[in-house]
């Protein structure tokens, strides 16, 4: 499944300088980091509303759709999922709330 995850953040990346009259990924990225961020937001809520709903059908379409506006939002934010890839292959191993304990307290 990264092989998915992989090839599709390749087409984002290469949709960024683009035209946004042609392609909407472009258009997006066009839009900066607080638009990408704003949509991500409603599409994870749409995700949370479908899994509430239990509509699994369409929780899986709203997770596609999360999947893509949050690839969308580390191109706009000069991440990749390298970057992403390393942190969980960091936390490999270790407990979840050892690595919450772990952080610094706000």
């Amino acid at each position: 499944m990264p092989d998915v995850l992989d090839t599709l953040f390749a087409t984002i990346a290469a949709r960024k300088g683009g035209d946004a009259g042609q392609s909407y990924t472009a258009k997006l990225l066009a839009a900066g980091v607080e638009k990408c961020a704003a949509k991500f937001g409603e599409e994870a809520t749409e995700a949370v509303i479908a899994a509430i709903r239990r509509d699994k059908t369409e929780l899986a379409k709203e997770s596609a759709d999360v999947l893509y506006h949050l690839m969308v939002l580390w191109a706009a934010s000069g991440i990749t999922p390298d970057d992403v890839y390393a942190v969980l292959k960091a936390r490999e191993g270790t407990s979840g709330l050892a690595e919450k304990a772990s952080r610094p307290k706000a």
